[in-house]
């Protein structure tokens, strides 16, 4: 009876102990990328008001936000979220204006409470105010606006390439962007085409499992080893990457005695869809200059298929 009892209360303890690891930490593996429409709240920002430093990525004009954090945000600058603007109240360079006054592209510093509900992208919580500046001053840059219509022209070219495609790949790891712009410009154009995007390179992608290696046609020959092909049989890798050896030369338009130069810069970059070695399609020498921070349009130097 005395070892009935003993046993009881050493499984007791176990148990105890169990539920109370299982409590004081999250599933292996879970990350704020991770969740569903009915995700759970958090507090990352550690308690108390929070000033959010974001750029508009999408939904500008519109009321419904697709944001970046910039700088440490919540997540250390991976951070993306979604804010529907609603009646909070909105300033455009420190007056007041409204949802329909914001621009994909702008800089906004929004007063929360700090909690998400962690679905990807974050919803914010708690949303007191949005503050909007314009202009290149004020930190204007809609270049994720030109990136997600380069990948939308892709997309649209031999579309056999990526019809009926159930996986999508999305590198935009050699860009300016930062890490919050690259994850927030590969959902949105996962969105589009009703797909969740992957992000990484052919090498990660490769190693990750998405990709198929594709049997060698003859053995290897010589001491080494060949290096292996892949296909992605489901999936197609979208990428862009900038040529920053290679700077865009442009003119400046004539301007007269007082007139302000504005804000010029350029890109020159290449971007591809690939699904396997003879399942590809190129632009090269893509080439783009904005004014104040607004990237307009691109020209492409040349296109290729494989």
């Amino acid at each position: 009876m005395k070892k009935r009892f003993l046993a009881a209360l050493t499984a007791l303890f176990v148990c105890l102990a169990v539920l109370s690891a299982c409590a004081q930490n999250p599933p292996a593996g879970s990350s704020h990328r991770e969740g569903s429409a009915g995700g759970g709240e958090a507090d990352p920002s550690g308690g108390g008001a929070v000033l959010l430093t974001c750029r508009i990525i999408s939904g500008g004009g519109e009321g419904e936000l697709l944001l970046a954090e910039q700088g440490q945000g919540l997540y250390g600058g991976t951070g993306v979220y979604t804010l529907s603007v609603g009646q909070i109240p909105v300033l455009l360079d420190g007056a007041s204006a409204s949802a329909e006054d914001l621009e994909d592209g702008m800089l906004v510093e929004i007063s929360c409470s700090g909690m998400v509900e962690e679905t990807f992208p974050a919803r914010l919580g708690g949303v007191t105010a949005l503050s909007a500046a314009s202009g290149a001053d004020g930190g204007f840059d809609n270049l994720c606006t030109l990136y997600l219509q380069v990948l939308e022209d892709l997309w649209k070219v031999d579309e056999g390439l990526n019809q009926g495609i159930t996986e999508l790949g999305v590198d935009l790891s050699r860009t300016r962007l930062t890490a919050s712009e690259r994850s927030a410009v590969a959902w949105a154009f996962g969105q589009a085409h009703g797909l969740a995007p992957v992000e990484g390179t052919y090498e990660e992608l490769a190693e990750q499992g998405y990709l198929d290696p594709i049997p060698a046609s003859a053995p290897a020959t010589g001491s080494g080893e060949e290096p292996a092909l892949y296909q992605w049989e489901d999936g197609c890798l979208f990428s862009i990457v900038e040529n920053q050896e290679d700077p865009v030369v442009f003119s400046l338009p004539n301007m007269g005695p007082g007139d302000e130069v504005p804000a010029y810069d350029g890109v020159r970059f290449n971007a591809q869809k690939w699904c396997s070695p003879l399942g590809a399609y190129y632009f090269s020498d893509c080439t783009a200059v904005s004014v104040d921070g607004h990237w307009n349009s691109y020209t492409v130097g040349a296109e290729a298929i494989s």
